[in-house]
């Protein structure tokens, strides 16, 4: 993840399938990360899975995200597990390190995750205004915006690039690596959590 040191912005940029587009069928997620300048820097890649998991549970299934560099090498592991209401998702590095858990918590009204570090702990909060459906603010202990990811991302201009599938991530450009790719890991859940039925709704 030595490629996060120097940046603030990342896009991650899911990638659709004909045969999902077109029938509805649930096949396996797919993204590409860029940084803003629209380099490529990483793809990620639903790994493993039952398809009657993706047939049945859809959105809420458990599933594994791999990040691998351009030269295939594992780079991030996120790994949601089974949950109705309560989403869960740790996220590990290329060496399966825990590097922290996205958890949410129970909110009527607003989304909210905790980011928990290793030992559990809260270090960060993930935070969906009310008028602002799209984005999660990232709060710091003392309720201090640091960053945010938002969904229809329009951030990047490089033509050829549409926000419809696009998430940002912005973040302190001073942040630890592991930092960085610990709210990268949760553009994920994110999507399957809040985005993912609601795209294969806009397909019907």
């Amino acid at each position: 993840m030595r490629q996060l040191e120097s940046l603030d912005t990342l896009l991650v940029q899911q990638k659709k399938e004909w045969i999902e587009i077109v029938t509805d069928f649930e096949t396996k997620n797919a993204y590409t990360v860029f940084d803003v300048q629209g380099r490529e820097l990483y793809t990620a890649v639903e790994d493993g899975g039952f398809f009657l998991w993706r047939w049945i549970l859809k959105a809420l299934r458990p599933f594994t995200i791999l990040l691998l560099s351009l030269d295939q090498r594992p780079e991030l592991k996120v790994r949601r597990y089974f949950r109705f209401w309560f989403h869960t998702a740790d996220i590990f590095d290329g060496s399966d390190r825990l590097l922290g858990t996205i958890k949410r918590r129970f909110s009527i009204l607003r989304k909210k995750y905790s980011v928990l570090d290793p030992s559990g702990n809260e270090i960060y909060r993930l935070f969906g205004p009310i008028l602002h459906p799209w984005t999660f603010n990232i709060l710091d202990e003392q309720d201090q915006e640091q960053g945010k990811i938002t969904k229809k991302w329009s951030g990047l201009l490089t033509e050829g690039f549409t926000d419809a599938d696009n998430f940002g991530v912005v973040f302190p450009r001073d942040w630890p690596v592991e930092r960085k790719a610990l709210f990268l890991g949760a553009v994920f859940l994110i999507d399957f959590v809040h985005f993912e039925n609601q795209e294969s709704g806009n397909r019907r």
